[in-house]
Order: structure tokens, then C-alpha cells, then sequence
């Protein structure tokens, strides 16, 4: 596949000479040369779109075949006498029945879903499977041996499109029509999912550049609120896929903590019943010196000398159960956001996020009203003052704001997911 074999820089070198050339001294041989990168393209999508079918099939399969009764008849269990079977059961345990120790290094600032050992594992949870099915996709899956450097299972698929942008970098509605266009002719617009990435390898491979978001109905950009390289939009539902569902298809910048969006308010009572004011013991861990329990952060002062620096958390934490039926948990959204792949265009929690979540926010007044205010009345009212008096736009602005954290990857793990809460002083765009 020449998408696959040509480097990716070179689509971006192709468009810019064609986009370089007037349209009509564009000779037969560079319209053939971008014609041919666009029926790559879609033969790249359909590809990838077929590996990830494959994959969940062969992951149903599995989870079927692990799931489904043993018979004591089946060719794979030899027929044994009942006098033998009688004989068999007072013999000692088979290996399956011990548990083997998780090989990972325990949470160094979790005191939450600690084993007997030490270290950190899923809390069981009545109903919950590591099976479970996903609308996203599988739920999380063992045994399956799909393998390919395409697509990972669970993960979103990064499609591609072939449309030059005479704007630069930034697409047009015009280029974002195109791009959706190339879509359809490819005849993949049916086999789209909500979150599925598409980048425009027309414009380079430069951070985020031309990467869209499929929400349902239409391409979407991303979301530069908090990021320059972008982070997910809000129209998309942050619990309806899997923590890592973006992981290294939509790039983050810096700590490389991805935005998410989550409505922490139907588990408000938790939060506030578990919340906590802590010194934080991880803050500066490369550069700290620990006294008596405590970690402080060592900084040069003008003087040559040195401060000690401490930083308080607000943490919390919240459980997501499934639900005692199996059936998947519906998620509430507002109306901007776009049908989801339910049916009837509902949304669902996936099962990656049944577990632990626990949530951080700033070790001040300022953190813990805000995260007051992101539980929506689950803790005594507070003085609000001239602020209660807002205009129904800037209450909207306030209510999306208190969505906004921030997934901590250094720190989760899977059953236990942290997240930070995100204020509007690491806003980049003015509200």
C-alpha cells in the first residue's frame, strides 16, 4: 500500500508543490501524483477499518470461547470414571486456584484499592467483568492474539485523507467539507464511529495539525481552550471511551496529561463524604528532601540560599459501578453533543472507567470552592455573594468550565483513574 510505504512527509512535500503551481500550468503527471495519494488514502481507511473489525471479532471470540461452559464430555477434557472424579476432588487445588502477585510497582501516592501485598489492582465490584463489551468497541480483552501496526484494539483508528489546503495549516470549511467528502468516496462513512480520528496528510505531521474528530455526523476540530496543540472537543463524552482510547493519536503537550470532560455531579455525595486535605508526597519527588513524613521542594533563592515549598491537595474519590443488570450505564449529555453509537443515539459509560476515580484540586479555598461547585450541591451552600447574579451566558460558560480536568497518566493505572481538576487560569483563549 503506498500509504503505508511512502513516509509521511512526503504527502505534505507533494501538496505544498501543488499547491505551489498555478492550476493551469499543473501538467498531467502532478494531478495523477495527488490523485494517486487520495486512492491510497481510502484504501488505507478501508484497511484500518477492516483490522478493527477483525480485531473485535477475534476479541468476541475469545471472550466466548473463555465465557462458555466446559462440558466434561468436550475432546478437550478426557471422559473420566465417577469413582475417579470422586478420587480427584479430595486431591490438592490446582494452580489456577492461587492468584498470582501483580509484577507492577505499587502506587507510590495511592492509598486507595491496596491489596493484601501492596499492590495496587481493580476493586471488585459486584457485575463487573474485564470482559465486559464496550459501545466504543471491546471492552478490555485477554486472550486475543490480534496484532497489527495499524490498529490496536481499543484504541481510536487514525484514518486518512489526501485534501491540500490553499488556507496552510489551519483547514477551511471548504477543506473540512473535502475531507468528508474523500470519506464517502472511500465508502467507509457507514463503518465511522464517534471519536474516530482523521488526519489530512496534506498539511504535515506537526503536532495536531489537520486532525479532526468524528462526532457522529461531521468532522470537528479540536478544542485549543487549554492546549496550542488541542486537546478533545466537549462535544464528545470523555466516560464513553476508554482512558487511553486518544493515547498518542491526539498528541498532548508538556506533561502530556490529556483535557477530558466529566460531570462529576451524580457522584457528588461520595466525593464529599471522601474528601481530604493532604500534603502532596509526589509533587517534586526528583528534587525533594523528605522531613519527617513530609516532602518538601528545595528552590534556589537570589541569595544563593534556599525556601522550602509545600503544596496541598484537595483529594477525592468516587466509585463507577456497573450496573447489577449487565446492561451498560446511560450517560446524560448536553444537546450540542452529537448522536452517539447507542441506540437511538444514546451514550454509555465504557467499562474502562468502572472502578476507582480519584480527583485532585488545588489545596486552597479558591480548589475546594470549585470543586464544591463541580459536585452541584452535594456539600452545604456557600457564600456567593454579588456572583450569584449572572447572566444565562455566563452561568453556561461557568457550567461547561466545571467539566474540565485533566487525566493524570503517571498515576493511573487500570480500575484506579486520576484526574485534576482544570480552572480557568490555564485558559489560553479568552471565555
Amino acid at each position: 500500500m503506498r500509504a503505508v510505504s511512502l513516509p509521511l512527509h512526503q504527502f505534505a512535500r507533494y501538496a505544498e508543490i501543488y499547491l505551489q503551481t498555478q492550476n493551469g500550468e499543473r501538467d498531467r503527471k502532478q494531478r495523477a501524483i495527488v490523485e494517486s495519494l487520495r486512492v491510497a488514502c481510502r484504501s488505507y481507511n478501508r484497511v484500518v477499518l477492516r483490522l478493527r473489525a477483525q480485531a473485535e471479532a477475534e476479541a468476541r471470540a475469545a471472550m466466548n470461547s473463555r465465557d462458555a461452559p466446559k462440558s466434561p464430555t468436550s475432546p478437550t477434557s478426557p471422559r473420566v470414571p465417577p469413582s475417579s472424579r470422586a478420587v480427584n476432588n479430595t486431591a490438592a487445588p490446582s494452580k489456577k486456584a492461587f492468584s498470582r502477585s501483580s509484577s507492577r510497582a505499587p502506587s507510590p501516592t495511592s492509598t486507595f484499592s491496596r491489596s493484601q501485598n501492596g499492590h495496587a489492582r481493580a476493586p471488585s465490584l459486584p457485575g463487573q467483568s474485564s470482559t465486559s463489551p464496550s459501545v466504543n468497541g471491546m471492552g478490555p480483552t485477554v486472550g486475543s492474539t490480534f496484532n497489527s501496526p495499524l490498529f490496536r484494539i481499543r484504541r481510536a483508528p487514525l484514518l486518512q485523507v489526501f485534501v491540500p489546503s490553499p488556507e496552510g495549516d489551519w483547514l477551511s470549511d471548504t477543506s473540512v467539507l473535502e475531507c468528508e467528502k474523500e470519506l464517502k468516496r472511500a465508502g467507509v462513512l457507514h463503518l465511522l464511529r464517534p471519536g474516530d480520528v482523521v488526519w489530512d496528510t496534506a498539511v504535515g505531521d506537526e503536532a495536531n495539525v489537520g486532525r479532526m474528530l468524528w462526532d457522529g455526523s461531521y468532522l470537528i476540530d479540536l478544542d485549543y481552550t487549554y492546549s496550542r496543540v488541542g486537546d478533545l472537543p466537549k462535544y464528545l463524552p470523555t466516560l464513553a471511551f476508554p482512558p487511553s482510547y486518544f493515547h498518542r493519536v491526539v498528541r498532548t503537550m508538556g506533561s502530556g496529561n490529556p483535557v477530558c470532560y466529566i460531570d462529576v455531579a451524580p457522584w457528588g455525595e461520595e466525593i464529599a463524604a471522601n474528601l481530604q486535605l493532604l500534603q502532596d508526597p509526589s509533587a517534586h519527588a526528583s528534587s525533594a528532601k523528605s522531613l519527617m513524613s513530609y516532602t518538601y521542594t528545595l528552590s534556589d533563592r537570589p541569595q544563593g540560599g534556599h525556601h522550602m515549598v509545600v503544596r496541598w491537595v484537595h483529594r477525592s474519590s468516587f466509585t463507577i459501578r456497573p450496573s447489577s443488570s449487565g446492561k451498560p450505564i446511560r450517560l446524560s449529555v448536553p444537546r450540542d453533543v452529537g448522536p452517539g453509537p447507542g441506540p437511538g443515539g444514546a451514550w454509555f459509560i465504557d467499562p474502562g472507567w468502572f472502578g476507582t476515580v480519584i480527583i485532585e484540586a488545588e489545596g486552597t479555598n479558591e480548589g475546594l470552592a470549585d470543586l464544591q461547585a463541580r459536585c452541584q450541591g452535594a456539600f452545604p451552600p456557600r457564600a456567593v455573594g454579588a456572583a450569584a447574579n449572572l447572566s444565562p451566558e455566563r452561568s453556561a460558560r461557568e457550567q461547561e468550565q466545571r467539566n474540565v480536568f485533566r487525566i493524570l497518566r503517571e498515576k493511573s493505572r487500570p480500575g484506579e483513574i486520576w484526574i485534576r481538576t482544570v480552572t480557568h487560569k490555564e485558559r489560553l483563549l479568552p471565555p
